[in-house]
């Protein structure tokens, strides 16, 4: 990690046609280009009266112009056949140290 950025760290939740179209891979993929560490993982939500709500969340940790690149790629890319709706973006602080060592698919 280059010691003139400033490390930070965020939670995100993507909404839209975000499982089965690998987009847990490509973003795994696309944080260890950045050289970010965190997690992914898909979330299942139930919604009384309504079919579940299925997006992905995780945790993006790293130098703060990174971080932004991949927020970016969150709300606009995601993977080649996701459909993002929507990006949310909450708990974002900076940090002394890194809390991972690489970036992770969670089931």
């Amino acid at each position: 990690m280059a010691a003139s950025g400033r490390l930070v760290s965020v939670d995100y939740e993507v909404f839209g046609k975000v499982q089965g179209v690998f987009f847990r891979k490509n973003t795994k993929r696309t944080a260890d280009k950045l050289g970010l560490v965190g997690w992914v993982k898909n979330e299942v939500k139930p919604r009384p009266g309504q079919a579940v709500l299925k997006t992905v969340v995780g945790q993006v940790q790293g130098e703060e112009s990174k971080v932004s690149v991949m927020k970016k790629w969150l709300r606009e890319t995601g993977s080649p056949k996701s459909k993002i709706k929507d990006a949310h973006f909450r708990n974002e602080s900076i940090i002394d140290r890194l809390e991972f060592s690489s970036f992770d698919i969670r089931k």
